[in-house]
């Protein structure tokens, strides 16, 4: 049965990194016998040039209507005059609402071969293998009222922090639920000595996990989490936790690898299509220029292909290309300072699919 995705280039690098992924669908499709839909639409910055909305109607149905949701990047220098609301950000804010993305995934793997780019210690961060689970639709990005009132010195900005205890269980349970898949422990990061929200967020957990009496779960302040993630990143294995503390630890996680261009993300909801996308920007100041890390992305696509099709075998046979083509040595200019071993954004993509064709005249 043919599978519809809707793919978001975006701006900035976004293009460049969804042709890849689609050429790279396009390999698996025909080593495995599937067969995937593109359907293109406008998302960010070149929404807002093209319409005046960041998330105009026609992406909207278009995403609705497919089986998933590839993005590339959003933003960029250009829009960053418009009032909040006219961001491109907004956008994707918009899009997560929409389509209910209320939990989103980002696992965080060592790859040995790219294990001297990690800022930190090889004793450290050998075996990192961790998934941070993040609320995605509420919490201090959505909350009401969201205002700034007043001029001068007397100006002020309100921003409010909101959780149900609702939105709490629903993605406490998904933190659990993929700990028990995993075979592993959960920490559940909130802020319980300062905030109300998550003296509630605390509650819940504990709640929740009677539901789980085989998993093993604790507590943690998140900036106790964001000192351990640096100082002890093998202790973790799901961690969850809510939109904004995940947006932060997320990304100084990602660092643990040694570059944003290689860490993919889904956003999944409760029974409609989930989006997937890499985590690093739009990359304004290379945009054009064919060298953008192509892996992030190809790895997004694995993560489609697992929770939104539940190929778990083509999905685990494009990590393993992926891994095999790090392997051999193929650096993107992100991923190394050695100017005469950089592959191009083509040359990297053109790599992965050698290594999938190896892997099928193999098996």
């Amino acid at each position: 049965m043919k599978k519809r995705i809707a793919i978001l280039p975006g701006d900035g690098i976004g293009p460049e990194v969804c042709e890849a992924a689609t050429t790279v669908l396009n390999e698996i499709g025909t080593m495995f016998q599937h067969q995937f839909e593109f359907v293109y639409g406008d998302l960010g910055g070149i929404a807002i040039d093209k319409t005046g909305n960041p998330l105009p109607k026609e992406t909207l149905t278009i995403c609705k209507n497919s089986d998933a949701v590839l993005l590339g990047a959003v933003g960029g220098p250009k829009w960053d005059t418009l009032p909040g609301e006219q961001r491109p950000e907004k956008g994707l804010l918009g899009l997560r609402k929409e389509l209910g993305l209320f939990a989103n995934l980002r696992p965080v793997t060592i790859y040995d071969a790219l294990a001297d780019s990690s800022p930190l210690k090889d004793e450290v961060i050998q075996g990192v293998d961790l998934v941070i689970v993040r609320e995605l639709t509420g919490g201090l990005y959505f909350g009401e009222p969201r205002e700034r009132r007043g001029e001068g010195k007397e100006e002020l900005a309100v921003d409010t922090l909101v959780y149900s205890r609702k939105e709490i269980e629903r993605i406490v349970r998904k933190g659990f639920e993929f700990a028990e898949i995993r075979g592993g422990t959960l920490t559940s990061v909130d802020k319980a000595n300062v905030l109300e929200s998550s003296r509630l967020w605390r509650e819940v957990v504990d709640e929740v996990a009677k539901e789980y009496p085989n998993i093993s779960y604790s507590h943690m302040l998140v900036d106790n989490a964001a000192m351990q993630l640096v100082r002890n990143p093998r202790q973790f294995d799901v961690i969850v936790t809510e939109n904004m503390f995940g947006d932060i630890l997320s990304d100084e996680a990602s660092m643990i690898t040694g570059s944003l261009g290689m860490l993919p993300s889904a956003s999944l909801s409760e029974d409609g299509p989930g989006l997937f996308e890499p985590i690093h920007g739009s990359a304004p100041d290379i945009a054009g220029k064919g060298i953008a890390n192509p892996l992030a992305t190809l790895s997004s696509v694995a993560m489609m292909l697992t929770y939104a099709f539940s190929m778990t075998e083509e999905a685990d046979v494009l990590s393993a290309a992926i891994n095999d083509v790090l392997e051999a040595g193929h650096r993107t200019a992100d991923l190394t300072s050695d100017e005469r071993a950089v592959l191009s954004t083509t040359e990297m993509t053109n790599q992965v699919i050698q290594a999938l064709t190896k892997k099928a005249v193999n098996s």
